[in-house]
């Protein structure tokens, strides 16, 4: 999950929370005094302005403003959005604070925090130049669109063809981009784009209905007639045959004979790069919405580390081992643990998620209307691609959510790892998480417009946890899967810090993963490329996940016997995606409350 893939649900011009969420009285004002009323009116703007400059948002949410467009991908454009992003923060800082109710108080701490990180990142020239990972960037918007868009009626039809049309812009603004970050020398280490070309090259093909760009002409909607179903195909078949096609193949060859040769070689990390050392300071803070350094954050995976690997070696030895590294090692070599069948491993998965979804009303006192389903990661975007990750649906647009999973080299995709995985994928992790957020009763911007990776990927992390509960992890081999999870992401911690600020290699990262997990070589390195060409979104995960459960444990003490596990997480989720010092302000908040009560 990335900021730039947050999507949007239109909704009410104000926030509601619930009544925990209100101070003490001393805090309280009237909604309607003068700093109100310029809150919101800068809130709608900032809205307006997301619908505007985000198509696919737009679509998302049922906006008809975005039809035909990919949005824009210029260096001009990304300028357009820092000024636009000074003037709403200016505006903001010109409210009054303490005049706004508590509600209001949060809405603009996040809304704040949100604008203020876009100029942060303009600081650093990564931000402006480096615009793609060894897993993805604009073309990503393109490959999703045949599953993310709304086909129900011919303007539908007719603004998926529009966007086919327009990708040519996209791209070749994003290439020129990087042309910049190559003169800068602002490219990617060599070893992690390893077999990107490759990736590249697959999305290309030379016939129109060969590819999954046209799957959403397979079968004519009864609300279109013969004449404009011909005429939208005949217009689509172009589109890609002429651009798409040609545009994607025109990538793929910037990017072995331009991009590649001026890879990076030697020390793999960002601070390798000019300012690199400054940016992922920059990261650091941001990813985690925390004053953290590296070298804390480093320390904190290093205590995480040493913690769950004494929970192993109990583990292990409960399971007739003498060690955990025999454990590991027989879990990964273990035939009984591996299935070979791409769809039996799959129906494998969904009936385990089916089982996961029984337990929702124990855990939960509101759940989302959204439904989800599980389904392979496309077969041109997995390899070398991770195990599983969600993407959103939208009920606007006709989508589920998606559990999305990787069924290439099933040999290194273990059955022990997927209880883990499913309750962080789906529920009660990000599908639970992300599908209720945009149900909330907040301002779309709110619902839909904000996204803090330290908050979703902390309760993705948190919900794994949440397993123990429900008794999914019912074999030492399953216990063992979710300790090597939990491994995962608090060696993140360590080896993103190590390669970015350490100065580590890739090999004594993946060396360093193989040491302390039980992943299988193959998923270690695919994990060990993506850090490498993301500094520091793989440090939300663990700080996240150690707030929650430090607030938990915090509601537990303070209530006792009155604490309410389900009144807990909704409270812990009905903000939606919050900074986790927001987090924190408003849990304690709800604990004082309950206290109250008693």
């Amino acid at each position: 999950m990335h900021k730039l893939f947050a999507a949007a649900l239109l909704a009410s011009a104000t926030t509601v929370l619930p009544s925990s969420a209100i101070a003490d009285d001393h805090s309280v004002q009237t909604a309607d005094n003068a700093s109100a009323g310029s809150y919101k009116s800068v809130r709608a703007e900032i809205w307006q302005w997301q619908l505007d400059n985000s198509p696919g948002l737009a679509t998302s949410v049922g906006d008809r403003r975005g039809d035909g467009k990919l949005g824009d991908w210029s260096v001009e454009a990304h300028s357009r959005s820092i000024v636009d992003a000074r003037q709403f923060v200016a505006r903001l800082d010109a409210i009054d604070r303490a005049e706004l109710t508590a509600d209001l108080q949060v809405d603009y701490d996040v809304v704040r925090v949100s604008m203020a990180d876009i100029i942060a990142a303009s600081l650093h020239e990564h931000d402006w130049y480096q615009i793609f990972t060894n897993r993805g960037g604009w073309f990503n918007q393109l490959a999703s669109l045949p599953n993310g868009s709304p086909f129900f009626t011919s303007a539908d039809y007719d603004s998926y063809v529009g966007r086919l049309e327009a990708y040519a812009k996209v791209n070749q603004d994003a290439m020129a981009r990087t042309r910049i970050a190559i003169e800068k020398g602002l490219t990617h280490a060599c070893g992690p784009m390893e077999g990107f070309h490759e990736r590249m090259q697959s999305m290309v093909y030379s016939e129109a209905e060969s590819s999954p760009y046209w799957s959403p002409f397979a079968t004519q909607p009864s609300t279109i007639g013969d004449n404009e179903w011909a005429s939208l195909k005949e217009r689509a078949k172009a589109a890609l045959e002429t651009t798409v096609f040609p545009e994607l193949q025109a990538f793929a060859d910037f990017y072995r004979q331009e991009y590649e040769p001026e890879c990076r070689t030697g020390m793999p990390g960002i601070l390798g790069t000019p300012g690199g050392t400054e940016f992922y300071d920059y990261r650091v803070k941001s990813f985690t919405t925390s004053d953290m350094t590296a070298d804390e954050v480093h320390q904190l995976g290093l205590s995480e580390v040493a913690r769950i690997r004494a929970e192993m070696e109990e583990v292990a030895s409960q399971a007739g081992f003498e060690t955990r590294e025999a454990f590991v090692e027989h879990l990964r070599t273990d035939p009984q643990y591996y299935m070979t069948d791409e769809q039996e491993y799959l129906r494998y998965t969904q009936a385990l998620a089916k089982e996961i979804d029984g337990w929702m009303p124990k855990l939960f006192g509101k759940l989302p209307r959204q439904p989800y389903t599980v389904l392979p990661i496309p077969a041109e975007r997995a390899p070398g691609n991770t195990t599983a990750y969600y993407e959103p649906g939208s009920l606007e647009t006709g989508q589920a959510g998606i559990y999305r999973l990787n069924l290439t080299e099933l040999d290194q995709r273990p059955l022990w790892e997927l209880p883990a995985l499913g309750v962080h994928e789906a529920v009660p992790g990000h599908h639970h998480q992300i599908a209720l957020q945009r149900e909330l009763d907040l301002h779309p911007l709110r619902a839909n417009g904000t996204f803090f990776t330290a908050f979703v990927e902390g309760w993705g992390l948190y919900s794994e946890r949440l397993g123990i509960e429900m008794g999914l992890y019912d074999t030492p081999a399953k216990q063992m899967g979710r300790l090597s999870y939990e491994m995962w992401r608090a060696t993140r911690l360590v080896v993103d810090t190590g390669i970015h600020s350490k100065g580590w290699s890739k090999q004594r990262a993946v060396d360093y993963m193989l040491d302390n997990t039980a992943l299988s070589p193959a998923n270690i390195d695919a994990e060990v490329n993506r850090y490498i060409t993301w500094p520091g979104q793989a440090l939300a995960y663990k700080v996240g996940e150690l707030k929650i459960r430090e607030l938990r444990i915090l509601a537990e003490g303070e209530l006792g016997a009155s604490f309410d596990l389900r009144a807990f997480h909704d409270t812990v989720l009905e903000n939606g995606s919050v900074p986790l010092s927001v987090l924190e302000a408003h849990v304690k908040r709800w604990i004082a409350a309950e206290k109250a009560k008693l």
